[in-house]
């Protein structure tokens, strides 16, 4: 398997900011919607969703630089075991990692007793069947395969509204999947089952979120904030707006002597929390003055309340 640092085309001393340039790129490019009929691509976008998954989490590209998992972020088997004996071997032999095991023939194509061995570096190496107890007692099921992760990336109102969206899995596998409450950016869904094949069974893809911001909308915790523009005479003598939500546009009432700044409530139109709960959309509103209007200019100038309150009185000037 490639390395994940040449999968993605970077060097290994690249920062995050190269790592998601080169996986943006890659990604566009390899995205199985653009190569329906190119099954390769679709194994190479899939390598490169995982390569990316490990290399931005900190934690795992620390453990992966240091050899301790491998390219499909699952842990690496002690010593190199599990990498085949080479031709005309004995015996073990090393892996990627670890020393080099190769004890040769013992007599006459014989294999050669370990036990002393085993003893040696693991305590209680002889369990109580006489096996090599200190690797767990009894018979290790099989391996299951590895997990393969994927990043989806979710619109804004989609999220809110939990809408079920559709992921394409390795090999052009399309399913669709429910959002849980409370999803975020980076929340993990796991769809058991879907990642590589393996003795023990099929491991599971690890499907990353990603919302995508809005132009307007912005999230806070459940609720979510807009800013709503309003004219001047709506602020001044008051009116029923229309207010866009993630559900749809609603008619919004603003008091009249309203200012710039007055934030209103729209219950129930924001996020769905963990407790099952949607959160609000808190409107805050944003009067426009009109420019170059010489009639409101001429009513300023001949205003009689002009100058008789200092709104800046709060801040002590």
């Amino acid at each position: 398997m490639a390395d994940l640092y040449s999968t993605l085309g970077v060097a290994r001393g690249a920062d995050e900011a190269e790592i998601k340039k080169a996986y943006r790129k890659l990604a566009k490019e390899l995205h199985p919607d653009r190569n329906k009929d190119n099954p390769q691509a679709a194994e190479r976008f899939s390598s490169v969703a995982r390569a990316y998954d490990i290399l931005t989490d900190k934690d795992k590209r620390a453990r992966y630089d240091r050899g301790e998992i491998d390219e499909d972020g699952n842990p690496r088997m002690p010593f190199g075991f599990g990498g085949g004996a080479g031709p005309g071997a004995g015996g073990f032999r090393r892996g990627s990692n670890g020393p080099d095991f190769d004890f040769g023939q013992s007599g006459a194509g014989e294999a050669p007793d370990l036990s002393d061995l085993f003893e040696g570096l693991f305590t209680g190496a002889r369990g109580r069947s006489g096996g090599f107890g200190g690797f767990g007692g009894g018979r290790r099921s099989a391996p299951k395969g590895g997990d393969v992760a994927y990043r989806l990336e979710v619109p804004f109102t989609d999220a809110a509204q939990l809408k079920e969206q559709r992921v394409i899995l390795k090999g052009g596998k399309t399913l669709d999947i429910k959002l849980p409450k409370g999803v975020e950016d980076g929340t993990k869904i796991r769809l058991a089952g879907q990642g590589e094949p393996g003795p023990g069974g099929n491991g599971d893809a690890i499907v990353t979120i990603q919302v995508q911001p809005h132009r307007f909308f912005r999230r806070d915790g459940d609720h979510i904030r807009l800013d709503l523009p309003i004219a001047l005479d709506e602020a001044v003598l008051g009116a029923k707006v229309k207010v866009p939500t993630v559900d749809g546009a609603v008619m919004l009432s603003v008091a009249p002597g309203s200012t710039s700044g007055r934030t209103l409530r729209l219950k129930g139109k924001g996020f769905t929390g963990k407790n099952g709960q949607r959160g609000d959309q808190l409107v805050t509103l944003m009067v426009e003055i009109p420019k170059e209007d010489e009639a409101l200019k001429a009513f300023v100038e001949n205003w009689d309340g002009k100058g008789r309150s200092n709104p800046r009185s709060g801040l002590g000037v």
